[in-house]
């Protein structure tokens, strides 16, 4: 019987980049809770699809990539363009941004710390770039997953 690979990924090496950025972002702290999974897979599929039964599809196709947790440094160098660095920049730090494991640790905690000061480092981009979205950055934590969603939206229809 002949090994046949996966089917390509449904949606386009850009969006799979920059969800895998994502997704290894949030998996910084070692800890993705499944409400947040499920929230996200909620909207990056109504985002990347068009009808509900791909909708479905690719929920599952795409759980199977947010489960993968690659470096960084694997995936930073498929970014082609400034806009598309500077849009993970800023959706990385809102991922890290978004919650704490515990009421009392940091908002964001050393190891998320930690992978953000990476993303900066592999993204290259100017000082006053980092600053302005760092500043700009700030949403509240119950809006994160439709921000992003936003956010991803503006980038891929070009707004």
């Amino acid at each position: 019987m002949a090994i046949h690979p996966p089917p390509p990924p449904s949606i386009s090496p850009s969006q799979m980049t920059l969800l895998r950025i994502v997704s290894t972002m949030a998996w910084s702290d070692g800890h993705l809770a499944d409400e947040e999974v499920e929230v996200m897979l909620d909207q990056f599929s109504g985002l990347f699809a068009n009808n509900p039964d791909h909708q479905q599809a690719l929920r599952t196709e795409l759980r199977d990539y947010m489960m993968q947790n690659i470096p960084l440094e694997e995936l930073t160098p498929k970014l082609t363009s400034a806009a598309e660095r500077e849009l993970v920049l800023k959706l990385g730090y809102q991922v890290i941004s978004a919650s704490s494991r515990t009421p009392d640790e940091n908002l964001i905690n050393q190891q998320e710390a930690d992978a953000y000061q990476k993303l900066v480092t592999l993204l290259d981009l100017p000082e006053d770039v980092v600053a302005q979205v760092e500043q700009s950055t700030a949403i509240p934590a119950a809006g994160l997953v439709d921000h992003l969603t936003d956010e991803l939206r503006h980038f891929i229809q070009g707004d």
